[in-house]
């Protein structure tokens, strides 16, 4: 789609506010975020992307709204998997169940600001060159190996984090939270909290997680508008989804193996498009609608499988 500079200033404008109401809410006063408050916000966050996808329907049509629903389910979905290491995290770094909800807020933010070059990088390269396609399917079906290989989570040393160690070098830190500050002094010198550090470290941890993720949406659309809002819709609804999920990640037993499949799959359609568009005859193209019903029915069938082998063990 030809997008005007005002309709990308609107749309992020928009995203910003959105944002910037979240931060105003949550912040009035820290507090640990119940079941009831979670759920509220994520059908807060999945009726805006619904309604921002039937908005691409009735002014852009058909095409990029079922490319950006196929995007806004794919982000979310690997998004999931973030969420064990924010889990891994939040525990190593000890933060308070109070100051959790701003920690992954400032996290996000931060997250969807470091992969906004990453993006427009992106779409640029697969726009010139139709090798970037090999490469992204390449990595993607390299992903997807090393999940079904990867076995159990490891735990987290907050100190080893790069955001950590770089942010160490630049100020002193301290182990000791001081409410909701993020720097305090100690010895009379400005020294940063652990909860500057967790913030850093959760948006680094999300730029990490766009070298699959980021790839893996342009299997669905090469459009740059639509990459960005469907990142940045299922990524605003990530917060909400841990304080709902959190406690049962450990079940969903297959997630891996079934965001394995995913990403497999999507690098896959991504070499099939490259050859295509080389003028090989054989290779097929896979449109979003296909897309798009296979990661909702791989993802159910996992949630199953895991319901299931969860059921049997116990």
């Amino acid at each position: 789609m030809n997008i005007p500079v005002w309709l990308w200033a609107a749309t992020l404008l928009g995203l910003l506010a959105v944002l910037a109401a979240d931060l105003f809410i949550g912040g009035r006063g820290p507090a640990e975020v119940t079941t009831r408050a979670a759920i509220r916000g994520i059908t807060v966050y999945v009726v805006l992307a619904a309604l921002f996808g039937v908005g691409l329907l009735v002014f852009g049509g058909s095409q990029p709204a079922g490319e950006y629903f196929a995007g806004y389910v794919l982000e979310y979905s690997l998004s999931v998997d973030n969420l064990f290491v924010y889990l891994l995290l939040m525990g190593s770094f000890a933060v308070p169940p109070e100051l959790r909800p701003n920690v992954l807020l400032v996290g996000i933010v931060g997250t969807l600001v470091l992969r906004g070059p990453f993006i427009v990088l992106g779409a640029e390269a697969a726009q010139r060159f139709s090798a970037t396609f090999y490469v992204f399917g390449a990595l993607l079906v390299y992903t997807a190996v090393q999940l079904v290989r990867g076995g159990e989570k490891e735990e987290v040393d907050s100190s080893q984090h790069v955001a950590v160690r770089i942010a160490s070098k630049i100020m002193p830190t301290t182990s000791e939270y001081d409410g909701g500050r993020l720097t305090t002094r100690v010895d009379g010198r400005r020294a940063a909290t652990p909860l500057l550090l967790v913030m850093l470290a959760v948006s680094v941890t999300g730029l990490v997680f766009a070298l699959d993720s980021i790839p893996a949406i342009f299997g669905v659309t090469k459009d740059t508008y639509v990459i960005v809002t469907a990142n940045a819709f299922a990524l605003m609804g990530l917060r909400q989804l841990y304080f709902l999920i959190g406690g049962l990640l450990e079940r969903l037993v297959h997630l891996d193996k079934g965001l394995a499949v995913v990403l497999g799959f999507i690098g896959v359609k991504l070499v099939f498009e490259a050859l295509h568009e080389e003028g090989v005859g054989w290779a097929p193209t896979i449109g979003v609608v296909w897309s798009l019903s296979v990661i909702v029915v791989v993802l159910a069938v996992t949630v199953a499988a895991s319901t299931v082998s969860r059921r049997r063990d116990a």
